[in-house]
C-alpha cells in the first residue's frame, strides 16, 4: 500500500501573498515545512501540488531544489490538482497538507496514518486536541477519487476534502478524536498573516539552533515557557479560506435553482 504526502502550495496567497518563499531563518518557508515532512516514516513519497501559472514557476523550482516531486496544475480548482497529483503518484493512501505550516511535525503525520490504517476508514484528520498548523488529513485514493468526479460545489473544489465529510452516507469518516494530554485546539500555528509568520520566525529562532527536528511537544513546551509568543498573532483561525468558500456555496447553490 503506497502512502503519499501532497503538500499544496501557491504563490497566490490573498493575505500574504508570496509567503511560502519568504525567508525564515535563512530558508524559504516552504521549503522548511518540506524539510520536517520527509522525515515522516510512514510516507512512501512526498509531492508538492502547486499551481500551472507563470507566478508559480518559483515554487515548482523550489520542490525540485528540495528533492520532491512537483505536480503543477489547476490553480483555483484545488482538487483537481490534487486528484492528478495523487494519480501519477499512484497513490494508495493520501496525506493531505498545505504548505502554510512550516511547524508541522513528522511525527504526527505518522499518527494520524497510523490511525488511518487502524481505524480502516475512508477519511480521518489530526487530533481535535492538536494545535491548527499541524493538521493532517489522510484519505483513500478511492475516496478522493469519488469527490473529484462528483464534487461541484467551490468549497469542495477549492478545499479537497468537504465533499468526503460532507457525505457520510458514501464514505466511512472517522469521528473526533484526541491524543494525549490538554487541549491545544485554540492555538493557531499556521501562517496566514505577517504575525503568523513573526510567530513561526520567533519558534524557529528559539528552538532551531538547539534541535533543527524540533517536535511539536517542544513548541507547546517553549509557548508554556513564554506564554506572551501567543500574543503574536492572537486572535488568527487558519480557516478563514474555507469560510469565504462556504459564501460562495450560497450564490453557487442560488445560481444553479
Amino acid at each position: 500500500m503506497r502512502t503519499v504526502a501532497i503538500i499544496q502550495a501557491r504563490m497566490g496567497s490573498a493575505r500574504l501573498p508570496g509567503k511560502i518563499l519568504k525567508p525564515l531563518f535563512g530558508e524559504p518557508m516552504l521549503a522548511r515545512m518540506i524539510e520536517r515532512v520527509k522525515r515522516a516514516k510512514r510516507i512512501d513519497e512526498v509531492v508538492l501540488a502547486t499551481s500551472d501559472t507563470p507566478e508559480d514557476d518559483a515554487t515548482a523550482e523550489l520542490g525540485r531544489t528540495c528533492e520532491v516531486n512537483v505536480f503543477r496544475g489547476a490553480e483555483k480548482d484545488v482538487l483537481d490538482r490534487f486528484y492528478k497529483a495523487a494519480k501519477e503518484a499512484s497513490a494508495d493512501v493520501v496525506v493531505r497538507l498545505t504548505g502554510d505550516c512550516p511547524l508541522h511535525d513528522p511525527a504526527v503525520i505518522d499518527e494520524v496514518v497510523e490511525h488511518f490504517l487502524k481505524t480502516n476508514v475512508d477519511y480521518t484528520r489530526s487530533p481535535a486536541n492538536y494545535p491548527e498548523g499541524v493538521d493532517t488529513e489522510v484519505f483513500s485514493f478511492s475516496a478522493l477519487e469519488r469527490a473529484w468526479r462528483d464534487a461541484k460545489l467551490p468549497s469542495e473544489c477549492e478545499h479537497v476534502t468537504p465533499y468526503i465529510r460532507n457525505h457520510p452516507d458514501l464514505f466511512r469518516v472517522d469521528g473526533e478524536w484526541t491524543s494525549g494530554g490538554g487541549n491545544h485546539s485554540a492555538m493557531h500555528w499556521s501562517v496566514d498573516t505577517q504575525d503568523d509568520f513573526d510567530f513561526a520566525t520567533q519558534v524557529f529562532e528559539q528552538l532551531y539552533p538547539v534541535n533543527s527536528r524540533f517536535t511539536m511537544q517542544d513548541v507547546l513546551a517553549l509557548i508554556a515557557r513564554k506564554p506572551e509568543l501567543l500574543e503574536i498573532n492572537k486572535g488568527g483561525t487558519g480557516y478563514e479560506g474555507l469560510a469565504k468558500s462556504l459564501k460562495e456555496d450560497e450564490a453557487f447553490t442560488k445560481h444553479s435553482l
